[in-house]
């Protein structure tokens, strides 16, 4: 009884090996992703708020061409008279063939706010060219 539970949980596992198999050896691509220009403005009346901007090269040549997907940027806000928050906001990235692309990035902070490291996260993978 034993074997024949132990062979029979086997030849599941074994199925479900191979069903994963397709997915796994097939390759992932994801676009490039750099921060070119970062800026802060000074605070706007009568909000009193200020946009911190940056410009987001895409470079998308590792994928197959006209592809598209979602972004994260993390940030550390910084607040002066609070705690410190991490969080993400999700953006759009297209890809051309022909250039890398660009991307500009807004958000908008009270004046006792600050962005400190930002980075990317969770980019969605696009088809490999060639591929």
């Amino acid at each position: 009884m034993s074997e024949r539970s132990c062979l029979c949980g086997l030849v599941a596992g074994f199925i479900g090996l191979i069903s994963t198999v397709p997915a796994l050896g097939q390759p992932v691509c994801r676009p490039l992703l750099a921060f070119q220009e970062i800026r802060f403005s000074p605070m706007q009346p009568p909000t009193m708020e200020r946009q911190w901007t940056a410009i987001v090269s895409v470079d998308a040549s590792p994928c197959k061409a006209r592809s598209a997907g979602y972004f994260e940027i993390g940030f550390l806000r910084l607040k002066e008279n609070g705690l410190d928050i991490e969080f993400r906001e999700e953006f759009m990235w297209l890809g051309f063939e022909w250039a890398p692309s660009a991307i500009k990035v807004e958000l908008n902070l009270a004046a006792d706010e600050a962005v400190e490291r930002p980075w990317f996260d969770n980019v969605t993978p696009c088809p490999c060219r060639g591929g």
